[in-house]
């Protein structure tokens, strides 16, 4: 096998960008996450992969909710999903910055949140609220899969994705 070639397929690979909410302990939180798709019609199922180190799979592990957060192709996407590119501990990316500096990504930004806490961002196009039903390991990730329990689709437009930005792999 050619490791950098797959590499390069692998990440060029297109998805979606959404942004995951979470709480734990009354404090509500969120993340970027690519790895995410629709895995069931009857019952109304998502699939989420998360990295084993993410506090958000903590705070679902934790809270047993989450929310799917729809961006758009907007400048507003843009800048939303650039605000939750880090992760919410600093010291997860070697070298860079403060260890102790932690990044409370939902400060400062517009959202309600659902009677479970998760937060939904006013500015999201759609969301969706999930309840978490099995985590299965899968290698550094593990892959969250979540009942669909309501959602709402606030405005058309295109969505927000890893081709468009020219991102890869974004958590």
């Amino acid at each position: 096998m050619n490791e950098s070639v797959v590499k390069s397929v692998m990440e060029g690979m297109p998805y979606g960008l959404y942004i995951v909410g979470s709480c734990q302990d009354g404090e509500a939180d969120g993340m970027m996450a690519d790895w995410v798709m629709q895995v069931s019609f009857s019952p109304r199922l998502v699939a989420v992969a998360l990295e084993n180190d993410a506090r958000t799979l903590q705070n679902i592990r934790a809270n047993a909710a989450f929310t799917l957060n729809f961006l758009s192709q907007e400048q507003h996407g843009m800048s939303l999903a650039g605000k939750f590119a880090q992760p919410y501990f600093e010291a997860k990316i070697a070298g860079r910055g403060t260890p102790a500096k932690i990044h409370h990504k939902l400060d400062g930004l517009a959202h309600t949140s659902t009677e479970r806490g998760v937060p939904v961002l006013d500015e999201a196009t759609a969301w969706l609220e999930c309840e978490a039903e099995q985590f299965l390991p899968m290698g550094d990730h593990t892959l969250v899969i979540g009942r669909v329990l309501d959602g709402q689709i606030r405005r058309d437009a295109e969505p927000l994705t890893s081709t468009y930005t020219g991102w890869n792999y974004s958590g």
